[in-house]
């Protein structure tokens, strides 16, 4: 792939990735498991497999838009070459968290456990990506003054139009009756958003709902394509991840906002989920990183 199929900015301050746009013509760069310190939107302009992501896995068509957050696991699994752009970058350059009300992608492009992490890009949305896309490029060669300020306002852009698209898809989706889809899932989401500091097994779920064990088990398989506890282990450590990202709380005071009276615990089961432990995501990715 030639140099000109790249463009990154790299940032002064420590020498990491700060921003990178990725031209790929196929499936090398994402055929080995990830698990990235920053955040990465992959557009599959040609091209359809599988994505495995966390404890799930989906199919995803050409014309796809897929979306990982910092650490988590994903890999692309297809039979046929694909093409597609990819643009990385770190919370150093631009936080979601702290701009959530800007461009309104968390829990929607990003650290949506309910859904499948990519969206259907449309003709329109294509063509504002591309517009976009273009105009990083030539500004990641740009050195000139405010060069950080335009290339993260190209990026907030990308980003409302993304969000907007898979809310737009959601909503269409939902509100298309179907039989087959049980309105206890919807109980389910809003007992895990209420509850997921409390309530950590599979069980606590299944009284809250009046349902078996083995019947909300089933349900969970079939409609989210993951366990009960994979669920709830998945919003918890969002969570964590969160409040480590913007918080200078220490791991202690986190665990213990999240049920953990033992730390340690608490940080075998980040570990376990993140692959890496507490100190070293806030490190890499959050509040501590940050303030260095």
């Amino acid at each position: 792939m030639s140099s000109q199929n790249v463009f990154t900015l790299i940032n002064p301050q420590n020498g990491n990735l700060a921003f990178k746009i990725l031209s790929f013509d196929d499936n090398s760069h994402f055929d080995y498991l990830q698990r990235n310190n920053y955040y990465s939107l992959i557009w599959v302009t040609k091209g359809k497999g599988k994505v495995k992501a966390d404890f799930a896995e989906h199919y995803f068509e050409e014309n796809s838009l897929l979306a990982f957050s910092p650490y988590q696991p994903f890999m692309l699994c297809v039979n046929e070459p694909i093409e597609g752009i990819a643009i990385h970058f770190h919370s150093d350059f631009y936080c979601i968290y702290m701009h959530q009300k800007e461009v309104s992608c968390n829990g929607v492009l990003f650290n949506n456990i309910y859904q499948p992490p990519y969206v259907k890009v449309t003709e329109q949305a294509a063509l504002t990506f591309k517009m976009v896309i273009e105009q990083m490029k030539a500004e990641i060669q740009n050195t000139e003054l405010a060069q950080y300020e335009l290339l993260i306002s190209y990026l907030k852009i990308f980003l409302i139009t993304a969000s907007r698209l898979k809310t737009e898809q959601l909503e269409e989706k939902n509100s298309v009756p179907d039989s087959k889809e049980p309105v206890i899932l919807q109980s389910l989401i809003d007992a895990i958003e209420l509850n997921f500091k409390t309530k950590h097994s599979a069980g606590n779920y299944a009284d809250l709902l009046n349902i078996s064990p083995k019947a909300l088990a089933k349900l969970s398989k079939n409609y989210f394509n993951k366990t009960l506890t994979d669920l709830i282990s998945e919003r918890i450590v969002i969570e964590a991840k969160r409040e480590l990202y913007m918080t200078n709380k220490t791991v202690k005071e986190i665990a213990y906002e999240l049920g953990y009276d033992d730390e340690h615990y608490f940080s075998r089961f980040f570990k376990t989920n993140a692959d890496v432990s507490p100190q070293i995501y806030r490190e890499t990715v959050g509040f501590g990183k940050m303030e260095a």
